[in-house]
């Protein structure tokens, strides 16, 4: 299988940057070939223009490789922090730019926009790693869980892909390195799960 890793995090010593090397190490382990993007690193720009927005594609090369990327990808991987119950900017603007309108869905003919849309990801597998610093019972009683809405229901069912699951590894600030261990090994269990030995 294809699978594209997608890295929104800007500390390389970050717990989001050891989830991503393990999703990465386990991934090549069971044969898939993988496509890992640090939108950090490859200084993404996550701001949709005018002209773009109004577009059938972007003249960014970048973000033309990401379309034509996601487009043939059997499987995405998403890892980022909660800041602000959302995902960093460079990630929702990677939303923004690369699953865009006749990449990742489409309305039909006589449809104006507000219409339901027609998923067209070939991918039918996502998974969602994120960190946080609230407590479990906060976010779920004063703030509804946000980062599940947006990526489960406003993102990957828009566009197709049925197969979600996330998990959310928290309080991170203080947790311990035996604590961060048992974190990854739930990592490397769920890919194994989700992304099977290929062949």
């Amino acid at each position: 299988m294809k699978i594209s890793v997608i890295l929104g995090h800007p500390y390389e010593k970050s717990f989001n940057h050891a989830i991503a090397a393990t999703v990465v190490d386990v991934l090549k382990s069971a044969g898939h070939e993988v496509l890992f993007h640090d939108l950090y690193v490859e200084d993404f720009d996550p701001v949709i223009r005018g002209e773009e927005l109004v577009a059938d594609r972007s003249e960014d090369v970048l973000v033309r490789t990401h379309c034509a990327q996601i487009r043939e990808v059997d499987g995405i991987v998403v890892i980022h922090p909660n800041w602000w119950g959302q995902p960093p900017a460079v990630l929702k603007g990677w939303v923004d730019r690369v699953l865009r309108e006749n990449v990742a869905y489409r309305f039909p003919e006589d449809d104006d926009g507000s219409g339901l849309p027609i998923g067209m990801l070939k991918a039918k597998k996502a998974l969602v790693f994120n960190t946080s610093n609230t407590p479990e019972e906060r976010e779920n009683t004063v703030f509804g869980d946000p980062l599940e809405r947006i990526w489960k229901d406003c993102v990957f069912d828009f566009c197709g892909v049925s197969g979600f699951h996330r998990r959310m590894f928290r309080t991170i600030t203080g947790s311990s390195l035996e604590r961060r261990q048992v974190w990854l090994a739930e990592v490397r269990d769920m890919v194994c799960e989700h992304f099977p030995q290929n062949g």
